[in-house]
């Protein structure tokens, strides 16, 4: 049967005169947008998640701030486990703590590697410790980080320096009580400053007061939740000229604040040894590691290490130690200004054990059960990085007959499963430390364990772990066993301003914005006991100047 136009021509004999090229393009074309269609869609043997939509995926889902939220509603949408779609970038999300034990804790290795950021790389240089890779660099960088800060070395050397600077805290506290804010950075930086430069900041300040705060913060600007375009998703977009990419010129400016500040920080120290002031002894890491790098070249790696990612990997210590500390801090400042009885009950318990004659000493943590339930709290009530550290799995995996494709990147929620009622957070909003009365020990004891269901905040594994913990536990005990910590009073009406819960600054890490508090010490006898360990507070600290 032949068809014919209206004409009276066979569609046949068109047919046959048409080029083979020409049927071969429009094929080609045809392919084409079903392969570009396909971006976005779900593979249906991966975890069940949103709906998707071609190209973007879930990408169009994606909120500005409160992302830590979303991952939670998420969560109760489609299980423990979930998946999302960034154009053709796979995210896994373990809104499942077995899921997190059978896949990140006992499969290690394979999700040990971070996703690739190309905003990341263009600040850091690719090398920061927190985003690389797991290769030999990256080993051997964790190796003298968790060296350097084990319980053991903290105790021995460190736990001088953290009495005395926080004692340092209580007296600006008494002296300056509206600077808080700022005393509080001023002590986690110097802290880490004292472990990783040997300097110590007298103020915020200071170079050594605010340097970490200055680098983080154009760093959390370039990496803030919709500051950039998908360029990992979409990656032609990095072939962009800067003049129309904005968002390019900001990464770069990022790392040029973060390169001259660490390298500020090099020149200093650099300085400072060839005046023959030389630290090692003090504990100083970086004199350490230099004194090494002298006799046996670079401490890091068998090939020769550039200056710039040693300055970077001191850098990174300090951001660890300092950034974390202070916004976990400040956020229990917050929570304690809106619980007087958490406070009272603290107190209490302080009050039997020390009196007004002495500060807490960490000797004394078995004794203060309550302190440590109120750090555990307040770490559950808004974790520092709420949505935790991504990861990327190395190779293609199955969790319960779902696919977990290579290269995927893998999200522990951290705030939505510590507010998740179903692992037992009844009431998750409000600030309740007993839900912590039965774990009595630290985070790191719990995080590594076997019984997941009992661990007090996760897989927490940072090798910084044991300082932060230290740490925090002074500046809490020290804080309760000294004052009486209020809301600020309305300039206007003199009345006890009303402590905003959720008014925090969202960025690389969270932490509350600025709000006012009061800071009342609890008697004469507490003020007393502060001036007589300030001198010599000052004068351990000294040498670190």
């Amino acid at each position: 049967m032949e068809f014919r136009t209206a004409d009276g021509h066979s569609i046949q004999k068109h047919a046959q005169n048409i080029p083979f090229w020409t049927v071969g393009l429009v094929a080609l074309v045809i392919y084409g947008l079903y392969t570009v269609l396909q971006i976005g869609r779900r593979d249906k043997r991966m975890p069940p998640g949103p709906p998707t939509l071609p190209l973007l995926g879930n990408l169009h889902q994606i909120p500005i701030t409160g992302m830590y939220k979303k991952f939670q509603d998420w969560g109760e949408e489609f299980g423990g486990i979930y998946s999302l779609k960034f154009a053709s970038s796979n995210v896994i999300v373990l809104y499942d703590r077995k899921a997190v034990h059978e896949l990140v804790d006992k499969k290690g290795l394979l999700y040990a590697e971070r996703p690739h950021s190309y905003i990341n790389d263009l600040v850091t240089h690719g090398d920061s410790l927190v985003f690389q890779d797991h290769h030999e660099r990256q080993k051997a960088k964790r190796k003298i980080t968790t060296h350097n800060f084990s319980p053991k070395i903290l105790d021995e050397r460190v736990a001088p320096v953290q009495d005395a600077e926080v004692t340092v805290l209580l007296n600006d506290l008494v002296r300056d009580p509206g600077n808080f804010y700022n005393h509080m950075k001023r002590l986690t930086c110097s802290i880490a400053c004292i472990l990783v430069f040997g300097q110590r900041a007298l103020t915020y300040e200071d170079f050594w007061g605010h340097c970490v705060y200055d680098a983080l913060d154009k760093f959390g600007e370039a990496l803030e939740p919709g500051a950039n375009p998908p360029v990992d998703e979409f990656p032609v977009l990095k072939y962009l000229p800067e003049f129309i990419s904005p968002w390019k010129t900001r990464a770069k400016y990022a790392g040029k604040v973060m390169d001259d500040i660490w390298s500020e920080a090099r020149r200093r120290v650099d300085e400072r040894r060839q005046r023959g002031d030389i630290r090692t002894t003090l504990g100083s890491l970086a004199d350490k590691l230099l004194d090494e790098h002298s006799e046996k070249g670079s401490p890091l790696s068998k090939q020769p290490l550039g200056k710039q990612e040693l300055d970077h990997f001191f850098g990174l210590l300090v951001e660890g130690g300092a950034e974390t500390t202070s916004s976990t801090m400040l956020t229990l400042i917050l929570c304690l200004a809106m619980n007087p009885q958490v406070q009272a009950k603290a107190q209490e318990e302080l009050d039997a054990v020390c009196g007004t004659e002495r500060m807490p000493q960490w000797s004394d943590f078995s004794k203060l059960p309550y302190i440590n339930c109120i750090i555990k709290e307040g770490m559950r009530w808004r974790p520092a990085a709420p949505v935790g550290i991504p990861h990327r799995v190395a190779e293609d995996d199955f969790y319960e007959g779902m696919l977990i494709p290579k290269n995927s990147t893998i999200f522990i929620p951290t705030w939505a499963l510590h507010h998740a009622e179903r692992y037992g957070y009844d009431d998750p909003y409000s600030f309740k430390p007993e839900r912590y009365t039965n774990h009595t020990k630290l985070a790191n004891d719990y995080a590594g364990g076997a019984d997941y269901n009992n661990r007090d905040n996760g897989r927490r594994m940072c090798p910084g772990i044991h300082l932060a913990e230290r740490t925090q536990w002074r500046i809490a005990a020290k804080l309760l066993w000294a004052f009486e910590i209020l809301p600020g009073l309305d300039a206007e009406t003199g009345k006890p301003v009303k402590l905003d819960p959720d008014h925090y600054n969202e960025g690389l890490l969270h932490g509350p914005a600025p709000f006012k508090c009061v800071f009342k010490p609890r008697s004469q006898a507490h003020v007393d006991v502060i001036s007589q360990e300030l001198a010599s507070a000052r004068k351990f600290l000294a040498p670190y100047e």
